[in-house]
Parts: structure tokens; C-alpha cells; sequence
């Protein structure tokens, strides 16, 4: 019959091992306490510690020079970033829904979602025409347009915001 030595003393080495491990942690810095001032930092001329935002006060960086970024969960006034004229100017570009002249109405937006917009046109004797976008004012890409714009790329792709205001 086999002595339990053997398997005492491997649970005693265990034991000793992960005691050596543990002892190893140190309790780190109380990170709720100020950090020291910078004439106690011992860097020349003393490191200036950054204040900290709550997250819902972070900033955003804009995705280029003059672009906005909007919020993604809601769609809100692109206050002229892009402009009606600009969503005006981009269909009659691209597609053949808007006449090449006569009256063209902005009756609802653009509203902004993240890179996204939505805008309402009124073209007089014709259906509202609705239009998503993506894209800085200066390089608009035209998502879709038409009396439904619930297709898989809006359904899919779009920001919360676009998919609110389109009710997709």
C-alpha cells in the first residue's frame, strides 16, 4: 500500500508555489485619491496630470478637416453640414428622380446620424421623395432615394438615428 506522503507533500509544494505567486501582487495605486502635484513628480518641471471626463462628456474628433461627427443613436439638424442644396445637387448628379431644373423643396432635414443624413424633397405634383446620404458635405455618397428607402444597405448598415427617422 502506497504511503499519502507523496500526494501531501505535492499538495504542500502547490501550496507554497501559489502562496509565492500571490505574494508577488502588490495592491496598486488608490486610484481615487488626486495624482501628486507636479513638483512631486520627479520629471523636470513635473508632469501635468490631464483632468478626466465622465464618458458621456468625451470628446469627439471629426472625421476630417470640416466634418462633424453627429451621434449615432439619434438623428438631429446637420445644421448646414451637408445643406439641402448639396443633397439637391447630388441627385440631380447622380440619378434621374429629380427634374434637371424647376422647383425642388427641402420638407424635411437633412437630419445627421453619425456620417449619415436623411432628407425629405418636395417635388410639386410628385410623391415626397426621401434620400439618405453618407459621406462629408464635400463627398456625398448617395445610399438610396425614393418613396421607400428601407433597403438592406439602410436596414443593415445605418446608424440607430437613420433607421429611427426612416422607421426601418
Amino acid at each position: 500500500m502506497r504511503s499519502p506522503a507523496p500526494v501531501a507533500i505535492a499538495a504542500a509544494v502547490a501550496l507554497l508555489a501559489s502562496g509565492a505567486l500571490l505574494a508577488g501582487c502588490v495592491r496598486g495605486p488608490d486610484l481615487t485619491t488626486a495624482p501628486p502635484s507636479p513638483a512631486s513628480s520627479g520629471t523636470p518641471g513635473g508632469a501635468v496630470p490631464l483632468p478626466s471626463l465622465p464618458v458621456n462628456q468625451r470628446p469627439t474628433l471629426p472625421a476630417g478637416p470640416t466634418t462633424p461627427v453627429f451621434p449615432e443613436h439619434t438623428a438631429v439638424p446637420c445644421a448646414g453640414h451637408p445643406t439641402g442644396q448639396q443633397i439637391v445637387a447630388l441627385l440631380r448628379r447622380t440619378t434621374s428622380l429629380l427634374p434637371a431644373s424647376g422647383t425642388v423643396t427641402l420638407g424635411t432635414g437633412p437630419l445627421c446620424s453619425g456620417t449619415w443624413q436623411y432628407s425629405i424633397l418636395l417635388v410639386p405634383e410628385h410623391d415626397p421623395l426621401q434620400v439618405v446620404t453618407e459621406g462629408a458635405p464635400s463627398s456625398l455618397r448617395l445610399v438610396t432615394a425614393g418613396t421607400d428607402v428601407c433597403t438592406i444597405a439602410v436596414r443593415a448598415t445605418a446608424p440607430a438615428g437613420i433607421r429611427a427617422v426612416t422607421q426601418c
